[in-house]
């Protein structure tokens, strides 16, 4: 489970981050690629724009469920 105290510092501030534990697999990038990108230097992904309609806040969801890391978070708002 994603720990929103260690969300990697690019995230854009809202609901969905991605935490330090992130392998840099791809699949968060492939799955909403209007919300994710990669932190080229390091080497992990992050969200850069959080989602702005359904179908953004769809494939937002489905990456996380699917990252074999579950490096994903949606409770970065509360």
């Amino acid at each position: 489970m994603a720990d929103k105290e260690d969300k990697n510092p690019e995230n854009v501030g809202g609901e969905f981050y991605v935490d330090s534990q992130c392998i840099d697999c791809d699949l968060c990038r492939e799955t909403a690629p209007n919300n994710f990108t990669r932190e080229d230097d390091e080497g992990y992904s992050y969200v850069y724009k959080q989602p702005e309609n359904d179908e953004e806040r769809e494939q937002c969801v489905e990456a996380m469920e699917g990252c074999p890391v579950e490096a994903i978070g949606e409770d970065g708002a509360e």
